[in-house]
């Protein structure tokens, strides 16, 4: 067989492909550079090396590995062995398609690559089937979602000081603190062709998004490109980027042996789909990244009104009635809700339970001590006031002192080493059980139809870990299994009320992936108590989100001021308003505020589903003293700016992207305080003095 190449180029960017005279097939090439200005570092390499180029991973039980790998995932077998098949290069409804098809010629499993292009973006969406042709078992240890090599191979520099990975971490009232490294930070300095070092970030059990989310951003700042991901899976998921062929690689997967405790016994005739990756390349950093991202995004998120809408929801729970709501409690909070303009009303926690409820949770049946006239009295007066009514689910966990258990048995829960899995006194229930299915179904059918809610908030509050041994090859075969089963009950949820909201929320973002938010119309972003701590989040969250599905909470104080009521609403405001706090109990000035910022809002949320998000300072940090989150929609400019701490008053706001432009800035929200601003067209610089701390202010910029 000749050699040949295959050569992509769509929406920007370039695939380049060899098929060798040997049937081994290489990815060669992967980015917006074009081919012709990095085939001379390629075409340079030795057969030994360009071998790292392989199109993808794949490790199945006692077969060999070859070279020095340490934990890394490379050197697989049969991944070394396979050898091209086909390809088929298509359209679709989402753009082109590529699939590439590889056989094992030892055990006849076949493997096919698959590349999903979305037309306007600069993304692949990508993943792997494995197939087993042949007459006997297969034993799988790991399969790569995305393969490529060469990550550094642009430029002269050494990969030590033009490489820098920038890494989401995430935790509970903590979420989204990027952090940029140079490699030599994380221990990988290049002192050899390959090592046995790697960076790697992996999760392990039912919180997606327990300690990172499933997203990085790698800039080469030689070039001034960058390549990202992000894997789009509501379970256990691992990346890692290695050393091989003197050059970077990329490794992008589900959940592993290895890392996650996953394992898989293919039958002959059997498919297995491996978790799917996006994966794209700018020229330029992160904000053109996360451009690139939200525009992806939009396009694989199921169509629905409620991100089009933008409705401001009211719920209960954040610094106001903390999970104990009663018809007496709930009346007046509903008329201030509606005084305000708000338009759902959700709530939250407690209202199944007459007193202590934690480990209680999973009957789903009103309390009548909460609502001795029903809960459906409060629902309906909700409705009276021109709001949609929402109620609180924890639908995926059954407590361990549950009425609903003398109707369940094992099969309904996870199980490991022969006993239930238990977890902040709660049971994980298995989706993939009928019983739990049909349980689930009539919870929302009540709801929905019985009660009339119009809005879910979903929240999931316990972490499964491992997996499920019951019906599995392995805990982790259980956990993928049941991820699926959720998302697949979603998907017939949403079919079937198709004008029902269900926020997802797991202890605020801990589930926040792309599995999850192609369904999800609106993601709880966090639990954070304090207002302050609260803007980093808020505006960090785009990169992870599209703005417009951000539910950010805004809580104003029954002892705070005006100030702390507009730092509050200026953290949501470009958001989704995810409003609380005790707003019956407000000074009508402070209440008034609250007004002023959610009539604005609705002046200007239609530009947010079409807007895309940038940082004049970067991605924001709980350290800085100044944070900036900035929306663009064609000549709409909205800049959210908060002082922290420290002791400037004045901070520059880098525009490059508007400089040599005349511009027509205001103070949006709100009227009538301290906010001063001058912009310097030839620099592209803005600069905002505000003259307290703990203080924010929403600009809005027109370009003449």
């Amino acid at each position: 067989m000749v050699s040949q190449m295959i050569i992509i180029e769509e929406n920007g960017l370039n695939l380049v492909f060899e098929v060798t005279d040997k049937r081994d097939i290489l990815l060669l090439h992967f980015g917006q550079t074009p081919w012709q200005d990095v085939k001379g570092r390629i075409s340079g390499l030795s057969d030994t090396y360009k071998k790292g180029f392989r199109l993808l991973e794949l490790q199945l039980t006692g077969e060999d590995r070859e070279e020095y790998h340490g934990r890394t995932h490379r050197a697989t077998y049969p991944g070394l062995r396979l050898q091209y098949e086909t390809h088929q290069d298509t359209r679709n409804d989402h753009g082109r398609k590529l699939e590439i098809v590889l056989n094992d010629p030892a055990t006849s499993l076949q493997a096919v690559q698959h590349f999903q292009f979305y037309d306007r973006t600069a993304i692949v969406r990508c993943w792997v089937e494995l197939i087993n042709k042949g007459s006997q078992p297969v034993a799988v240890e790991y399969v790569s979602s995305f393969a490529l090599t060469g990550l550094d191979k642009e430029g002269i520099e050494d990969r030590d000081s033009k490489m820098k990975l920038s890494i989401p971490h995430h935790g509970w009232q903590s979420e989204l603190q990027w952090r940029t490294y140079l490699l030599p930070e994380l221990g990988m300095s290049h002192l050899i062709d390959r090592g046995s070092k790697r960076i790697s970030c992996s999760n392990t059990g039912s919180w997606s998004a327990a300690e990172h989310v499933p997203m990085a951003i790698l800039e080469n700042q030689e070039t001034g490109t960058s390549l990202f991901w992000q894997i789009e899976h509501n379970g256990s998921w691992h990346w890692e980027i290695i050393d091989q062929s003197d050059l970077l690689t990329l490794l992008i997967s589900g959940p592993t042996e290895h890392d996650n405790h996953w394992w898989i016994s293919l039958q002959p005739g059997e498919e297995f789909v491996s978790v799917p990756a996006a994966v794209g390349a700018v020229q330029g950093s992160i904000d053109e990244a996360v451009g690139q991202l939200t525009r992806y995004r939009r396009l694989i998120r199921r169509p629905n009104e409620d991100n089009r809408k933008l409705l401001v929801i009211f719920n209960d729970y954040m610094n106001c009635l903390w999970g104990d709501p009663t018809t007496e409690k709930l009346l007046p909070l509903i008329d201030a809700a509606a005084d305000v303009g708000c338009e759902y009303f959700c709530i939250d926690a407690g209202w199944y339970a007459s007193g202590e409820w934690w480990d209680g949770v999973g009957e789903w049946l009103p309390s009548k001590e909460r609502f001795p006239e029903g809960i459906k009295y409060v629902l309906d007066y909700i409705r009276s006031k021109g709001m949609v009514p929402g109620l609180w689910l924890e639908l995926e966990v059954m407590g361990i002192n549950s009425p609903k258990l003398k109707d369940a048995d094992d099969s309904w829960f996870f199980q490991r080493h022969g006993q239930r899995v238990k977890d902040r006194s709660r049971y994980q229930l298995d989706y993939r059980n009928p019983d739990v299915i049909a349980h689930a179904d009539e919870v929302i059918r009540r709801l929905v139809e019985d009660y009339g809610v119009g809005y879910i908030k979903m929240d999931y509050n316990i972490n499964a870990g491992i997996g499920t041994e019951k019906d599995a090859d392995s805990v982790g075969d259980g956990l993928l299994q049941h991820n699926r089963a959720y998302l697949s009950w979603l998907d017939r949820i949403f079919a079937r009320y198709p004008d029902l909201v269900i926020e997802n929320c797991s202890s605020g973002g801990m589930r926040m992936d792309y599995a999850m938010l192609s369904r999800h119309s609106i993601q709880s972003t966090s639990d954070q108590e304090n207002y302050v701590n609260y803007a980093a989040i808020a505006a960090a969250s785009p990169s992870a989100l599209t703005p417009e599905q951000s539910a950010i909470w805004s809580y104003p104080l029954r002892e705070g001021d005006d100030e702390e009521v507009v730092f509050n609403m200026v953290n949501a405001l470009l958001l989704r308003v995810h409003q609380s706090g005790h707003l019956a109990e407000l000074s009508p000035r402070r209440r008034e505020l609250v007004k002023e910022a959610l009539d604005y809002y609705k002046s200007i949320r239609h530009h947010i589903p079409q807007a895309l998000p940038f940082w004049p300072l970067g991605l924001p940090t709980q350290q800085d003293d100044w944070i900036c989150l900035g929306l663009r929609h064609e000549d709409n400019v909205y800049l959210a700016v908060w002082r922290i701490r420290g002791e400037s008053a004045e901070v520059g706001l880098p525009l490059s992207q508007l400089q040599g432009r005349s511009l027509d800035v205001r103070c949006a929200y709100p009227q009538g305080f301290d906010c001063s601003w001058s912009w310097s067209e030839a620099e592209g610089v803005l600069k905002v003095a505000l003259p307290k701390t703990e203080t924010a202010r929403l600009l809005e910029i027109k370009l003449k």
